[in-house]
């Protein structure tokens, strides 16, 4: 995959112009965070999570991004290259020489209401994203660990209306850039915009376990947010999965709700709540009912700093925090953006 990626990068600016305006930005995200349990690891979060504030009582870098893109005028592409320990975090997996590639994709827009895109591509799923400084919160919820950041294949896009648009994804699986088994994944995506209202319906279907292709994944996530005023908006969000497993299945559930007040362009507040069950290790890598309360207030200073104060509360029923030795965790966290 990785050859056909490079190629099509390689073929995709082989055809901009003099002319064609390429862009280059990007972030550094750095933190400080504090936790409760003062765990000798210095490892906030469940085992295998943490894509925001991963290490605790420390200054450290979250992430840091180099974007290069160019619109489809009809191709173009998105590269983003990162570093940091949300980084190591989601690429965990991976192998070496993908570490550091968060999207790597060609586009190719063949009318205003068709786009195709191929490569390395942020997920179809979630309603928070992998860079904090586009998310209300600076950590992130359950259901976002809990679900891909970013995914491998190839989508098309189609605009049915002004309000009404879906997508269609054939992937290589669940936040995977080099596959696990032979078999495909696919996702949907049917979005509903229509002035102060979005929501959204996205699915996953396909097989998760490294060299298996008969025990799949079905899961679906419901997203709603809505700008009550030009002050304040609110959100939410289900997901539901399943895995199926040697002996049966096993599911999870989860429910959000988010809420963010600007005070005016600079200040701003944002409260999340959320509940996820997984009785039976589905996901999560236990059985347990997890539940947190997020509370960030957010300055900047200048447009391209972004400044974020946080108190994050959790709470298991299992023993997962501190090296599996507590069933709670309370975070202060202090992260900075500066964007380019």
């Amino acid at each position: 995959m990785r050859t056909i990626v490079i190629t099509a990068l390689l073929f995709a600016a082989a055809t901009v112009r003099a002319d064609d305006t390429i862009k280059i930005h990007g972030f550094i995200d750095a933190y400080y965070g504090w936790n409760s349990n003062d765990p000798a690891s210095h490892e906030n979060f469940v085992a295998g999570t943490g894509s925001t504030a991963k290490r605790a009582n420390e200054f450290d870098l979250n992430l840091a991004e180099v974007d290069v893109t160019r619109d489809a005028k009809p191709v173009g592409f998105h590269l983003s290259l990162i570093a940091g320990n949300g980084a190591d975090v989601i690429h965990a997996s991976e192998p070496q020489g993908y570490r550091f590639v968060y999207q790597a994709s060609i586009l190719y827009k063949p009318s205003d209401r068709l786009t195709f895109e191929a490569g390395i591509y942020p997920s179809h799923i979630g309603f928070e994203g992998f860079f904090s400084k586009d998310n209300w919160s600076y950590t992130r919820g359950w259901l976002a660990e809990f679900s891909p950041y970013y995914q491998t294949g190839i989508r098309a896009n189609y605009a049915f209306t002004p309000h009404w648009s879906g997508e269609l994804h054939v992937l290589n699986g669940w936040q995977n850039i080099a596959d696990n088994n032979d078999a495909k994944a696919i996702g949907g995506k049917i979005v509903y915009a229509k002035g102060r209202l979005t929501a959204s319906l996205n699915t996953f279907d396909g097989p998760e376990l490294p060299a298996d292709d008969k025990h799949w994944r079905h899961f679906g996530d419901l997203i709603a947010t809505f700008n009550a005023t030009p002050s304040l908006s609110i959100g939410g969000s289900l997901d539901s999965g399943r895995q199926e497993l040697p002996g049966g299945g096993a599911n999870w559930l989860g429910v959000a709700a988010y809420g963010r007040y600007a005070f005016d362009d600079r200040r701003a507040v944002a409260v999340r709540v959320e509940r996820f069950c997984d009785p039976r290790n589905g996901i999560t890598g236990a059985r347990q009912k997890l539940a947190e309360a997020t509370l960030t207030y957010e300055y900047r200073p200048v447009p391209n700093l972004i400044l974020k104060i946080e108190g994050r509360r959790d709470h298991s029923t299992a023993p997962v925090f501190n090296n599996g030795e507590s069933r709670d965790e309370t975070l202060i966290v202090i992260g900075a953006v500066a964007a380019f």
